[in-house]
């Protein structure tokens, strides 16, 4: 249980801890700022108006700015590669929890989603509540222009009332584009909306500032519930029992002048201006960075199971194994970018880099017929003959949890189909030095529906298996290849892949007997988990990791997720 923890701890530790500390900021900011309009002096009338409306609008607001702050954070992709790259600035705990932005990018979005509805909810309310509550004393109070008027009126004919339902609508299509259906199903669907985000801040800017709360300025010479020599209309009004007598509660003293009212500044800027800033100057050096110069295409090769190669040529670009590049094709969509694992790294040999996508979906079917419309050939054409490519800008390369393979003495790599992309750079970076990395083994397991996706890295494979037994360390790789379809016998065939022939099963890998295994031979030492497939096996290795007790045998889980 002793390791079973620590794994854990590993694990589930410092993600926990930040989300503890994220909750009590959220409770400390709702909380404090409820107290605030409730008991605040400068709010006295405000809230005797308007009563909890107010409060719950104005500490859902705060949560709101907060969050609002926070949730571009993780997506400035090129600052999180800096940080991640940066070994004296982050150890191995901190890369990890960059390598969770995407999801605190997530839990930031449902927060702001959720608390919107509260702050909309309170606003309605308030809504009426300046119609029911109307007041002649004081009238810089006041929103509606007479008692009883329609609250829908108030709505459409004030700043935060129109921005506020812009903003309600902006905020309804990035969040329903961002459900898992509508991003595997029209990817597009989900960038285009998920751009939204630019009017978001815009209206956001406009809404905060429409000043339609106000707080007293003069409590020193005006105390809450006093009256005024001239106010004796009002204190009548209390004495009759009416709306107005609310506001006094009972005078106690003589004020020294009536009670003046202002908007606050809005709070808003102060929360989300620099990041804000911090994201656009990072978008706009990707976007000079990117644009500045085309990459060279030079070649595109179809694989088995509608998987085309694309490599390509660019100056100065300089990735690690294991990062992800965003693609763009103008021909193909001016304004949309995807991710794809880089599968070939520049070596001083080799200057070219390459991925390995998947047709599945509009984007790449329209990209791979303009890669492939001329030539059926899966050769790699000489660079004199070369066929015309389209215009494609590459933006990165960005960092991901793949980079950390070689940082443990034993990973253990697991693929899902194309998920292999991560580690096949991987297994390209050991076959051109494996001794110049920590990494003393590893377990290289890829889990394919159909026997020919195997193909597509068989070269890589058995080169790498080969050089190691040159190298007289044939215990440095450990690969199992498992089909999933059960349905008719099936094998690699060819005599060159006998080594791949060996290593595949027909099935599913038993992960428990897997762990124990691997448990048993590598006793007392962190083993890194690295998957990179469907969530049913990410579920079930997560929890092996969490809970494993075997042999003393720390597992770190790691999951490959594009930001």
């Amino acid at each position: 249980m002793s390791v079973a923890l620590r794994s854990w701890t590993a694990n589930e530790g410092p993600k926990h801890l930040i989300m503890m500390v994220w909750v009590a900021v959220n409770a400390y900011l709702f909380w404090s700022t409820f107290m605030l309009y409730f008991s605040g002096a400068q709010y006295y009338y405000l809230h005797k108006m308007l009563g909890l409306g107010l409060c719950i609008s104005r500490a859902s607001a705060s949560v709101l700015n907060f969050n609002c702050s926070l949730v571009l954070l993780p997506m400035c992709r090129s600052l999180l590669t800096f940080l991640r790259g940066s070994q004296r600035v982050t150890g191995r705990r901190v890369r990890r929890l960059l390598d969770k932005s995407k999801a605190f990018h997530v839990v930031c979005g449902v927060t702001i989603c959720v608390f919107s509805v509260v702050h909309v909810i309170a606003h309605l309310v308030n809504m009426v509540s300046f119609s029911v509550g109307y007041t002649e004393e004081f009238p810089a109070l006041n929103v509606a222009q007479y008692r009883g008027q329609d609250p829908r009126i108030l709505i459409i004919s004030t700043v935060p009332g129109v921005t506020g339902v812009l903003l309600v609508l902006v905020l309804f299509l990035m969040f329903t584009a961002s459900s898992y259906c509508i991003r595997v199903s029209s990817y597009e669907i989900f960038w285009y909306t998920h751009n939204l985000f630019i009017m978001f801040y815009i209206i956001l800017m406009v809404h905060v500032a429409g000043g339609a709360l106000k707080y007293q300025s003069n409590v020193e010479t005006h105390p809450p519930g006093c009256a005024h020599n001239n106010l004796t209309s009002w204190t009548n009004h209390r004495a009759a029992g009416e709306k107005g007598a609310e506001f006094s509660g009972g005078p106690q003293k003589v004020c020294q002048e009536q009670a003046r009212f202002q908007p606050h500044f809005p709070q808003t800027w102060l929360w989300v201006s620099a990041p804000l800033c911090l994201y656009c100057a990072e978008r706009l050096y990707r976007f000079i960075r990117s644009s500045a110069a085309p990459v060279t295409i030079v070649s595109a090769i179809s694989h088995p199971c509608d998987v085309v190669e694309l490599r390509m040529l660019k100056r100065g670009f300089k990735p690690r194994p294991g990062q992800y590049i965003l693609l763009n094709c103008p021909s193909v969509s001016s304004f949309e970018n995807h991710p794809f694992t880089l599968t070939t790294c520049p070596t001083g040999k080799n200057e070219t880099f390459g991925i390995h996508l998947r047709v599945l979906g509009d984007w790449t079917s329209r990209f791979s017929q303009l890669l492939l419309q001329q030539s059926n050939s899966s050769e790699i054409l000489p660079m004199m003959q070369q066929r015309r490519y389209p215009t494609v800008h590459v933006d990165g390369p960005f960092g991901s949890p793949s980079e950390d393979v070689f940082n443990y003495e034993v990973s253990l790599c697991v693929a899902g189909g194309i998920g292999v992309t991560p580690f096949a750079c991987v297994l390209q970076a050991l076959f051109d030095d494996w001794r110049r990395y920590k990494l003393r083994r590893l377990y290289f397991i890829w889990v394919c529906k159909d026997l020919q996706s195997f193909y597509w890295f068989a070269d890589l494979l058995c080169g790498l298996h080969e050089r190691l037994w040159r190298d007289n360390r044939p215990d440095y790789l450990n690969v199992q290849l498992y089909l999933s379809n059960t349905q008719g016998l099936q094998s690699i065939s060819e005599e060159r892949y006998r080594f791949l022939s060996s290593r595949l099963r027909i099935g599913r890998p038993k992960w428990k007997l897997l762990f124990q295994e691997i448990g048993r031979a590598n006793q007392l030492k962190r083993v890194g988990v690295f998957c990179c497939g469907p969530k049913g096996i990410s579920k079930t290795l997560h929890t092996l990791c969490n809970s494993n007790p075997h042999s003393g045998t720390a597992f770190e889980y790691n999951k490959e997720s594009f930001s």
